[in-house]
């Protein structure tokens, strides 16, 4: 069986076709497209990015036809409290998807673009939707609750959510098995780190508490993220500068995080590059950057009651020796003792295949 899955962020579509006949994941084509929407770049918008997709798959190989392809799985950043798990596309789960995009502004209509790209061009291809915020659906109350009056969460479920859920749950289950433990005899910190930042506690294969929150928005500093802030800042530069909503939201989420600190980008490759040449902005974003991770880390330990390994992922995480390090270290500190430092290369495609191959196989045989 072929399963496309399709995996649309904030700047980039990456892409994998994945043939899983006799339970092999073989990976037939592959293709990423980055800083999608930026001078220069490839795709103006991730619809372009689609077709510029297609093309790559009839040239590489992975198919003559697209009939050939049995199922589409997407990654979906925020499900609500309405998706639990992977869910069959219609019109319906489109129109839930399209409602949550003002808490994911950066990810869901995004997100929703490939969707809808896809049933353009693949139209009688099934889709399924694999929703970021699923995992996390285990945090128990204390920990999603903000102490605000309960009646907004009744009226509107706002809550803490937590994102990154496929890529946390993939890096959990590597970890067990390099680790040479079972999953549900582990306390782990998986960190996903590239343009957008989370941090989850797993006890026992389950996230107890993420970093991110009822969007995307809360927590570690990002790309363009500001991450924690207080909220009397927020409306204190709104009444001086005379902002809107919408343009205090765009401050908050487009021109803050690392690009914000250091005036120069968003890219971790290029705020390196920058410190190392004596740059005083890029080496404070740098500087924030690793603090407010070393914070979470810490915050975590302590709620596992200690930690079998602290696990990196994600452009940032996979890619960043000097960030690892500097957790070793404090890791020592804390503990008093040699804790376990992994770097897994993250595998959301694969992961999100396998939930989409669940939702469509009795359809399929």
């Amino acid at each position: 069986m072929k399963i496309l899955v399709i995996n649309c962020g904030s700047s980039s579509i990456k892409y994998k076709l994945f043939d899983l006949d006799n339970n092999q994941n073989n990976i037939i084509a592959k293709g990423l497209i980055e800083r999608i929407g930026e001078p220069k770049a490839l795709a103006r918008d991730h619809s372009q990015g689609i077709k510029i997709l297609i093309s790559d798959i009839l040239n590489k190989g992975g198919v003559k036809d697209l009939n050939e392809i049995s199922v589409i799985g997407h990654r979906v950043v925020h499900g609500g409290e309405t998706f639990l798990k992977p869910q069959l596309i219609n019109a319906e789960v489109i129109r839930k998807i399209r409602k949550y995009a003002q808490l994911a502004p950066l990810h869901n209509p995004v997100n929703l673009a490939g969707i809808i790209g896809c049933r353009r061009f693949f139209s009688r291809i099934p889709q399924v939707a694999i929703f970021d915020t699923a995992f996390h659906q285990s945090i128990p109350e204390e920990a999603y609750m903000y102490a605000l009056p309960k009646r907004y969460y009744k009226k509107y479920k706002l809550r803490k959510y937590g994102f990154h859920g496929t890529s946390h749950q993939f890096i959990a289950r590597q970890a067990s098995k390099l680790l040479g433990k079972p999953l549900n005899k582990l306390k782990l910190i998986t960190c996903h780190l590239g343009n957008g930042c989370s941090i989850t506690a797993i006890d026992k294969g389950k996230s107890i508490d993420t970093s991110m929150g009822f969007t995307p928005l809360e927590g570690l500093m990002m790309g363009t993220r500001c991450g924690d802030i207080d909220v009397a800042a927020v409306f204190y530069i709104m009444k001086n500068e005379g902002l809107s909503l919408l343009e205090m939201d765009n401050v908050l989420n487009r021109k803050s995080g690392l690009l914000g600190i250091s005036g120069i980008s968003n890219d971790f490759r290029v705020i390196r590059k920058f410190r190392k040449s004596g740059n005083l902005s890029a080496n404070l974003a740098w500087k924030m950057f690793v603090y407010r991770i070393k914070k979470y880390i810490g915050a975590y330990y302590f709620i596992l009651g200690g930690v079998d390994a602290v696990c990196f992922t994600g452009g940032i995480g996979e890619n960043s020796p000097g960030i690892v390090n500097a957790i070793k270290q404090v890791l020592v500190k804390i503990s008093g003792k040699e804790t376990k430092v992994l770097v897994i290369p993250t595998d959301e495609e694969l992961m999100i295949a396998k939930l989409t191959y669940k939702v469509v196989k009795k359809k399929l045989k």
